[in-house]
């Protein structure tokens, strides 16, 4: 049996298949005999140990689900205060048979088996809690609390004094496919908001090349629940958000000063958007609308060549075929991110789509992305998932 590779080589990390997207290969394949290959749940003999702070939310549970088929990471540590001395299986019945550490609480967590750590707590709390953590750990915080390289623009936009402004200067924003070089050599990454990599993916490369004004951009972002957390609120009850949908935090979204921070650094120049998030009536999912002014002489064809060309060779991010507008629900349970550009009405501007799963994307499949580099993984281990359709 050495010698039989197991489905997890084959299918690059564990059940999900990707080898035969292409339809020609797999029409080849087809024709080919099939060896029946041996399947190996184990994992390497000298895995990573990681663990999650705040694994009872719903970023915390998708990290689970994605490193259960990660060849090279184990889950040693889980914290939740509230749920602490609680099995996950308790937490979260669908993970019943899975062979995880009880959680715990913060102020009880032993850091001294473990080599990484997702942070899924919310704003304002994780500060702290990583400056406390050992500098021999790699970090990725999905929280908003290092995710802006100005601390007095943390405080104006989340209401508190920055509380780790030392450790700000060392975090590097984790928008994998931008800053793949200086997430690789980082300790602490700052995994961006959802609806911020929906937005930069498209606008960044872009801007970056001149290719649409800086003025004018105005964008429409249309969420799914899961977004907003797992914690009880009165606004997101089943009778409160079903058959409906409503906008929030208008003119004053906390996730502003983050898009217009990576665009401004993309076009070496002040941007300002008008940016409306809007509440839409489903679990999970993302969509943004962003609508744009071509530079002079630039077609709606530049742009959607420019970006064919520049995410050519990426797994997760897809320009689509002309006509065909993303839609949430085909990249659902997968970490990709679809993208079209469509012509305006308007002489001179563009309609720019783009749609991603806010919880995968948007949060916990892009932070795996990002330890993976970290750790010297290739960067699709683990993640590498056909999206759950329908």
């Amino acid at each position: 049996m050495n010698s039989m590779v197991s489905l997890r080589s084959v299918f690059m990390d564990g059940g999900c298949n990707s080898r035969f997207q292409d339809k020609q290969k797999m029409l080849k394949a087809r024709k080919k005999p099939v060896k029946v290959l041996a399947v190996s749940s184990q994992k390497a003999d000298k895995s990573i140990k990681v663990g999650i702070l705040g694994a009872s939310g719903y970023t915390g549970v998708e990290l689970i689900r994605f490193i259960a088929n990660h060849p090279y990471f184990s889950i040693s540590l889980m914290t939740a205060d509230r749920k602490a001395g609680q099995s996950i299986g308790s937490v979260f019945p669908h993970l019943i048979t899975q062979d995880l550490p009880d959680l715990v609480a913060i102020k009880d967590a032993d850091f001294s088996n473990v080599e990484a750590v997702f942070c899924c707590l919310p704003h304002g709390t994780t500060q702290e809690i990583i400056n406390g953590l050992s500098t021999r750990l790699k970090i990725v915080d999905l929280s908003a609390d290092f995710r802006l390289q100005d601390v007095h623009e943390y405080a104006e936009w989340y209401g508190q004094p920055h509380k780790a402004s030392e450790l700000q200067k060392e975090a590097v924003y984790g928008l994998t496919e931008i800053y793949r070089n200086k997430i690789q050599s980082a300790r602490l990454v700052a995994n961006p908001g959802c609806y911020p990599t929906s937005i930069l993916l498209p606008l960044v490369p872009l801007l970056k090349d001149s290719l649409i004004e800086l003025q004018d951009i105005v964008i429409v972002s249309n969420s799914g629940v899961s977004g907003a957390g797992r914690s009880a609120k009165e606004a997101n009850l089943y009778t409160e958000v079903s058959e409906g949908i409503f906008s929030y935090g208008i003119t004053r979204h906390r996730h502003v000063p983050e898009i217009e921070q990576e665009l401004s650094d993309a076009a070496n120049s002040k941007v300002t958007v008008s940016f409306t998030p809007t509440l839409m009536p489903m679990s999970r999912g993302m969509q943004s609308t962003i609508n744009v002014k071509m530079a002079p002489g630039v077609l709606v064809e530049d742009l959607k060549q420019h970006l064919k060309k520049f995410y050519e060779k990426e797994e997760f991010v897809v320009v689509l075929p002309d006509g065909q507008a993303p839609h949430t629900k085909y990249v659902q349970g997968s970490n990709g991110c679809h993208i079209n550009v469509f012509p305006d009405r308007i002489p001179g501007r563009a309609i720019i789509i783009s749609a991603i799963d806010n919880l995968v994307k948007g949060a916990s499949g892009q932070a795996l992305q990002n330890l993976n580099l970290m750790m010297g993984f290739p960067e699709n281990t683990g993640l590498s998932c056909m999206p759950l359709f329908p």
